[in-house]
């Protein structure tokens, strides 16, 4: 851990921000989660390239957004800075992209800094809030970005963690509703229906180890695409991570068990 993150009392249960940076090779977690990250790992050997194909997935659908004119981003549940943040993909391909983070874990906000290194003609701030908040999300956000254009709305590897009693299709629709038309969701989520055994087994760790804090559900396809009702689907659709416009060098992998999608708010 990093020293703003040691000098916090060490959690009793894992949190999904620290999980995954242990699935993406990096320091700022605890024990807690690595064991969490472990074992899950070991239930479903897919974890850990699974998470590195949805970096990657974030990144192409935020390079094609760019090139589609979309200026400002809107990330939330950004989690720990890794390589590759939304901002800097933005804004090596537009200099004056806007990028609001969004995250409700205090050591997210040890790391805000990292995140707030805008290039000299974009820029970034960071909002401590739940993704179930979404009036303080949009409140915040439109301090930096004006909602009256075009966001990219990021909701990467996060709804998992909003049970289907909360209703994480209304927290979608609340927060797209907001925004101007030519937005577009960029989603990415857990499958149930690929490699369902493992699946389930990796999540029942998890949440085990989570104790309730964040605990994660996976959805089928079906549920995945229920989050762009009303919304253009872009091709190729609903598809796992390495399907999204692969790149030249991209190699499909249909056992990744992580459904993914971009869709246009007409």
């Amino acid at each position: 851990m990093n020293d703003d993150a040691q000098s916090t009392p060490h959690p009793a249960n894992a949190h999904p921000a620290r999980v995954y940076n242990v699935w993406l090779g990096g320091k700022d977690h605890y024990q807690v989660d690595q064991e969490a990250a472990r074992l899950a790992a070991r239930a479903n050997p897919t974890i850990v390239p699974s998470v590195r194909a949805n970096r990657a997935f974030l990144g192409r659908a935020v390079r094609h957004l760019a090139a589609a004119g979309i200026r400002q981003f809107l990330d939330v549940g950004t989690g720990i800075p890794a390589a590759d943040n939304t901002h800097e993909v933005a804004q090596r391909a537009v200099p004056e992209a806007r990028v609001v983070y969004v995250d409700n874990d205090p050591i997210v906000l040890s790391h805000a800094r990292a995140l707030l290194v805008s290039g000299p003609d974009g820029q970034t701030a960071y909002v401590q809030a739940d993704a179930r908040d979404v009036d303080t999300i949009l409140e915040a956000a439109s301090r930096t970005l004006d909602l009256d254009e075009p966001v990219g709305l990021m909701l990467v590897a996060i709804l998992q963690y909003i049970k289907d009693s909360e209703d994480p299709w209304d927290i979608t629709r609340r927060l797209l509703d907001r925004l101007a038309p030519g937005s577009c969701l960029v989603l990415s989520h857990p499958a149930v229906d690929v490699t369902a055994p493992e699946v389930a087994e990796s999540m029942r760790i998890y949440n085990e180890r989570a104790a309730g804090h964040a605990s994660a559900t996976p959805r089928t396809r079906e549920e995945v695409e229920r989050f762009c009702e009303g919304l253009e689907i872009l091709e190729p659709g609903v598809v796992t991570l390495t399907r999204w416009r692969p790149g030249p060098t991209d190699v499909p992998d249909d056992t990744l068990p992580m459904w993914c999608v971009v869709a246009r708010k007409p």
